[in-house]
Formats: C-alpha cells, structure tokens, sequence
C-alpha cells in the first residue's frame, strides 16, 4: 500500500474513554482545522490559555518582524530594535495607544492596519470562546458508584441511583437504561448489540433530590436468563442518561452514567439515605449514597 492510504493506516492510533471503556481508532485523516471549535471546547483550561498565550505571542513576535524590516517605521521606538517593535505590536494590539511609540511612515501604518484588522478578529474569536465554555449548560448528576439486584415485590429488579447534586429544579427529567454487549449470530457474525431495558418509571416531573431506577427483570426482560458469569462473558455495560430542563435558566441538560458487569450487586440493596430529622422534616444524607447492603433470605 502505498500514497494517502499507507500514511492514515500508519498514523498513530487514538485513545477514546467510552465511560469505563478505552478503545484505540486508527486510520481517519486529521482535520485539525475542522474540529479546532471543538478542541477549544473540550480541552482543559490551562491547556486552552496556554494555547492562547502561544498564540498571542507567536502573533506580536511576527508583526514585530515586519515592522522591523523597514528602520523608522516606528517612532519614538524604545526599546531600540526589535524588542522595541515587538512591545510596539503588543500595544497596537491590545489598542492601548500610550501616544509615544506610533507608525511614522505609510509601511508602517499599513501594517499597523493590517495588524489591527486581525488582532479585532483574533480577540473576537478569544471572546466568543470564553463565552462559550462559560456558558454551556452542565448538569450536577450524581450516579451510585454500582447497580443493585435484589428480589422487589416478588421478582429480581435491577435498581440504579442518581441525584441532581446542584438541588434546584429539573422539570420534565427523562431516563433512558440500555445494555451492551457481545453478540455473535448463528453464521458466527459478532458485533456489539445494544438493547433498551425498560424502566418502572422513566419520567420525573421534579427531580430535585433522588430518583430510584428500576428495571424488572421478568420473562419479557433481556436480563431474564442474566447470571454474573454470563454477563461477564459478554462484556455486558449498562448505560443509564438522564436530561431534563433547567427550571433556573431553562437549559437542557444531560449525563450519562456507565456500569461494567462487575459493578453489578446482586442480591444487595441500596441503604437508605431517607430519614426524618428531630424536627420531624426528612433528611436525605448523601454520605450514604454509594452504600449497599446484603440482602438476607430466608
């Protein structure tokens, strides 16, 4: 194999994080340029002002080279020299004029120009990103660190937890609970297949504090004939999103939840975290979210 196709077969592999899952993907061209709204997007914010601050130096350092190119084009330039035309950039830049380094000649107001011109739309796109970042919508969801299954009202029940941990209002809360896992068909065609797995209620119409999901895992169940082992040898995941509208800002927010087989209990419980107070209001204590106990039998 040779040309463009060699090169993105050699191309080194990528890391994607799927909630509890890593995979590698190799092979797609890069488009940097084409996903840099989305870098500025996910990337840290140290990572994304170190960028900016690459940026903006790597900008002034070019405009002070052209300005350097032609002696006298600056005024009153101090520094002498190149340094003094790379602070002389930085001010047009930022705008701040102080009145005593200016351009003095038709190069120098030309580039002074053009420097303006893209510095405007430079610290533009600076704006717009802050912005952006700052304002996209994030929703608080705590999710139980592990599911449950337990015998409920005479059949085993799957049971996840979640709570909104901001504690103001999600009106119209909406969950969805699915599975994935290795499926290989009777020609011995594998593949990853997913399925919905229905839950008792999957609406809130205010989620304020806990929600208590339940999948009953009866004859019509995928999880009818499930053992530990089985879902072990499949691979199985359970992945549960939440959304729901922001009563405060009237936003739509979501999160997801991811749950490998081994972060299945069975036969446990979640403890409850809902009690009454000395006063008599109730009481949610979060320290216990996360807690489980046995279920005992007879």
């Amino acid at each position: 194999m040779t040309g463009r196709g060699a090169r993105d077969g050699r191309r080194r592999p990528r890391r994607i994080v799927l909630g509890n899952n890593e995979v590698l993907s190799r092979g797609l061209p890069s488009v940097f340029w084409q996903d840099l709204y989305h870098l500025t997007m996910t990337a840290r914010w140290p990572v994304l002002f170190l960028g900016f601050g690459l940026c903006f130096v790597a900008f002034n350092l070019m405009f002070a080279w052209l300005y350097y190119l032609s002696p006298g084009a600056i005024a009153n330039i101090n520094p002498p020299g190149y340094l003094g035309d790379f602070f002389f950039s930085v001010e047009t830049l930022a705008t701040v004029g102080y009145g005593d380094m200016h351009p003095q000649t038709v190069y120098g107001h030309t580039i002074a120009a053009l420097q303006i011109f893209i510095g405007m739309l430079y610290l533009a796109l600076l704006t717009g990103v802050v912005f952006a970042r700052f304002s996209r919508p994030t929703a608080r969801f705590l999710f139980a660190s592990v599911a449950v299954v337990r015998p409920l009202d005479g059949a085993l029940t799957l049971m996840l937890r979640a709570a909104n941990a901001r504690q103001n209002v999600i009106v119209e809360a909406t969950a969805r609970l699915r599975m994935v896992y290795d499926w290989k068909s009777a020609e011995g065609y594998e593949l990853r297949r997913i399925v919905d797995l229905k839950l008792v209620r999957d609406e809130q119409p205010l989620f304020v504090l806990g929600w208590s999901l339940m999948h009953v895992i009866d004859g019509t169940s995928p999880l009818a004939s499930a053992t530990p082992e089985s879902l072990q040898a499949a691979n199985a995941t359970f992945s549960l999103t939440l959304s729901g509208t922001d009563q405060t800002t009237g936003q739509v927010l979501m999160s997801r939840a991811e749950y490998r087989s081994d972060a299945i209990r069975w036969n446990h419980s979640f403890r409850d975290v809902l009690s009454r107070g000395a006063d008599g209001i109730p009481l949610y204590d979060y320290a216990h979210f996360h807690d489980t106990d046995e279920v005992l039998t007879a």
